[in-house]
């Protein structure tokens, strides 16, 4: 004889058995003992998470007799009634399963219907348990309502949805809805444990947490991986069987990774790709766990006792939340997460996955040392001020304590009576000189071009030698002007010389693309994030286009 399915043999018969669904159990449980039934029920929730053994063990409840069959309506079906065993057997009369996927349109409905108005079998009522309820047609929802508003006494409506979203709410307010939830990985785990040590199985607990992973919040996945592992693995469920059986990532490459990435070692990060490839894993469920790695180290800087003892990685979590700081963290996930999508764009996965680790080490900020808790890194540019027409915004003050406020308008005063920026004996600062300039056009783009190379003083006035890499911008016309400017706001000759080359530090341009740059990650991730795109993203297959979000 076939062996049965584990899904199948070890489905719930009574809400007792019934694990993770406490909310609803509790629900049902309470409405049978005190017999306040009401004549449709509404099942929510994604795959495998027991909306159709809800339907059952409810058909069960309703029309149990009893092992002596003299019972009543109960929350502990006997289960050996005959009701009890030919619902679960699959052959009771009375008690009707319909998949709306096939059976969706209205002639369908309506022979249903027409055969409610009749009377029972053999049974106290008659359960109908229509599956995928969304997918029926409208005229098919609309010839249900009167029927589904007053059934029959004899007659009770169980409807099951993964998407509730898609069913008129005519018929929601007709029904009792619960949302199931998704199963979580400690739960599924547990309930494996329990289903191989009765089945006989060896097993790992780490394997368990694959699996249970893998499923996704779904016990009946779960049970089937379970079952594929059996197969795999000759009877062992080992968690190196697991991975190689899911081609999931061993979390020893992830730890890897971010070494490399704290280490600055760009070759070892090209050789993890390149053994990754090699063992033909999924780059993009690589991806995936690297940006749940990353969450867990940030949440580990943040509230260190998030960390669960019972994670095999716990340990390298605490050292990696001490060697990253937060904004390497931060920014490590944000790249993981834009750039899965990306993918699918790649000549092939294992260039696009390499691709992520060498921008991750090309974004990574500079550290001024310390630890990842206490999160120093480089001072972040601010971004330059908006005005807006409600509230108008001054100019950044400048850094020398000496300084004039920087509300105060640039005017023809005397050094004596303002000291600029900076001492003018000294280097100014030029990143927030050029900001406050009053200057605008290709004058203002060659400011914001420009990084001060020398500030030669002296009693005839000021040489201030500035390097710039775009030389078109410096024209005659913008550097007389930038020049007038300057002798204006310093009270003093100032002589400009251009030189064309790159610059080390950084521009105001420079700084603002990078800001620019800040928001347009964060614009992605928002939108990546975002329900309706996810959701447009799961229906139709949809994908936003890289690049084409702009910040506002």
């Amino acid at each position: 004889m076939t062996a049965l399915a584990l899904a199948r043999s070890w489905r719930p018969k009574t809400f007792s058995e019934l694990v993770g669904q406490d909310h609803v159990v509790k629900a049902l449980t309470h409405a049978l003992d005190q017999g306040r039934l009401h004549h449709a029920w509404l099942f929510a929730g994604t795959r495998g998470v027991g909306k159709t053994t809800i339907a059952r063990i409810m058909a069960k409840a309703l029309n149990c007799t009893g092992a002596d069959g003299a019972g009543k309506m109960t929350s502990e079906p006997c289960g050996k009634c005959p009701a009890c065993m030919e619902i679960d057997a699959g052959r009771f009369v009375d008690y009707i399963e319909m998949d709306a996927a096939s059976n969706r349109g209205v002639d369908d409905i309506a022979a249903l219907l027409e055969k409610a108005a009749y009377a029972p079998s053999n049974a106290r009522f008659k359960v109908y348990m229509i599956d995928e309820v969304h997918m029926l047609t409208n005229h098919a929802f609309n010839a249900m309502l009167k029927t589904l508003e007053e059934p029959p006494e004899h007659v009770k409506f169980i409807l099951a949805t993964t998407d509730p979203q898609k069913i008129p709410v005519t018929i929601l307010s007709r029904c009792l809805q619960f949302n199931l939830k998704q199963m979580p990985i400690a739960l599924i785990v547990e309930h494996l444990e329990k289903v191989l040590a009765a089945e006989k199985v060896t097993y790992e607990v780490n394997a368990l947490r694959v699996l249970a992973k893998a499923a996704q919040g779904s016990m009946r996945d779960a049970l089937s991986l379970t079952d594929q592992a059996i197969a795999y693995a000759a009877g062992k469920v080992t968690e190196e069987s697991i991975r190689s059986m899911l081609g999931t990532l061993d979390d020893a490459y992830l730890i890897r990774i971010l070494d490399c990435l704290i280490a600055k070692d760009g070759a070892s990060l090209l050789a993890v790709a390149n053994e990754m490839g090699e063992r033909s894993m999924s780059f993009s469920l690589a991806l995936q766990d690297l940006s749940s790695l990353l969450q867990k180290i940030a949440a580990a800087q943040v509230v260190p006792e998030s960390v669960l003892e019972d994670w095999p990685e716990a340990g390298e979590i605490r050292r990696l939340a001490t060697q990253l700081t937060k904004e390497e963290a931060q920014l490590f996930y944000q790249i993981t997460i834009t750039s899965r999508p990306d993918l699918s764009l790649a000549p092939d996965e294992q260039t696009g996955f390499a691709m992520t680790l060498l921008r991750m080490l090309a974004f990574r900020p500079r550290s001024n040392g310390g630890g990842g808790g206490g999160g120093g890194t480089a001072p972040t540019p601010s971004a330059p001020p908006v005005a807006s027409a409600s509230r108008p915004v001054s100019a950044p003050a400048p850094v020398a304590k000496t300084v004039a406020p920087a509300s105060t308008p640039l005017t023809n005063k005397p050094v004596a009576a303002a000291t600029p920026v900076g001492n003018v004996a000294n280097r100014p600062d030029w990143h927030s000189l050029m900001r406050q300039l009053p200057v605008k056009g290709l004058v203002q783009q060659l400011a914001f071009q420009t990084e001060l190379q020398d500030w030669k003083d002296s009693a005839a006035g000021v040489k201030a030698t500035i390097v710039t890499p775009m030389p078109q911008l410096a024209s005659e016309a913008s550097i007389a002007r930038l020049a007038e400017v300057l002798t204006t706001y310093f009270g003093k000759p100032i002589k400009i010389v251009i030189e064309k080359g790159e610059v080390e530090g950084k521009t105001v341009a420079k700084v603002d693309a990078q800001i620019h740059q800040e928001k347009r990650m964060n614009a992605e991730q928002m939108i990546a994030a975002d329900p309706f795109i996810q959701q447009l993203e799961k229906e139709f297959g949809a994908k936003v286009v890289g690049g084409s979000v702009k910040p506002l």
